[in-house]
């Protein structure tokens, strides 16, 4: 059973799709539910999820897809609204001992098992205050290879912590990261922090600065200065399992 606002937020959510196509961002949400900050709405959202009512998709804008309605609405599986065809990046990995495993994409139409290549999952990454960087580690795997960019080495890492949660990047997951020593303004990286804290944030950098910036505003942004900071990667996919 859903309470009122649970309700409310669904329902707002699937007329959202059914018009744009596209579900509401978490500041539609919060103006359409009357809520002073986005942590309530983020409640909400977890809960409506852990419900099976909506599934968050990895790595998108707006990334909430509408899986049923309540009973009331004769509790069906929902086709998306045309125009909004997500693509799902899922895995055997469990969210606190992370094991190789098949990755599979669910498309348009029933299950399909993605070309895989193997990169060493080598630790876990802190997308809140910095932690130590990069644990030791020789497990393999399994991602997508159209996830991995044509050129260059990659690795993956484990999340911790929930200061990217508007960037669609939560607790568990798994981020896949090319490795490279720049980045451009914007791009989410892993940056190592004077040589021994590495941290998930989005680059900025201004003239001798880099300011790295959370995607939750319960975190501040953090700036240092450039010879402090030494760019590990970019991320260029997600992985996560329900």
């Amino acid at each position: 059973m859903l309470t009122k606002k649970q309700y409310d937020l669904l329902m707002f959510i699937h007329e959202r799709v059914q018009r744009d196509g596209v579900s509401p961002s978490f500041d539609e949400m919060k103006a359409a539910l009357d809520l002073r900050s986005k942590s309530g709405i983020h409640r909400l959202v977890t809960a409506l999820e852990e419900r099976g009512f909506i599934r968050r998709l990895a790595h998108r804008a707006r990334a909430v897809e509408i899986l049923r309605l309540p009973e009331n609405f004769g509790n069906k599986v929902l086709v998306p609204a045309r125009g909004f065809q997500p693509s799902i990046i899922q895995g055997d990995l469990d969210r606190d001992e992370p094991e190789r495993g098949a990755i599979e994409r669910l498309g348009g139409e029933g299950v399909t098992v993605a070309e895989t290549s193997s990169v060493p999952l080598i630790g876990r990454i802190a997308a809140g205050v910095p932690i130590e960087a990069m644990e030791s580690g020789t497990t393999q795997l399994g991602v997508p290879s159209s996830m991995l960019r044509a050129s260059g080495e990659h690795y993956a890492l484990q999340v911790k912590g929930d200061s990217m949660i508007d960037a669609g990047i939560f607790e568990g997951d798994v981020v896949v990261v090319r490795k490279q020593v720049d980045a451009e303004n914007g791009d989410i990286v892993v940056a190592l922090i004077e040589d021994h804290e590495a941290t998930l944030k989005k680059l900025r950098r201004k003239g001798r600065s880099i300011a790295l910036e959370a995607a939750n505003p319960t975190y501040e942004t953090r700036v240092y200065r450039d010879d402090q900071v030494k760019i590990q990667g970019k991320m260029v996919g997600l992985i996560r399992t329900y």
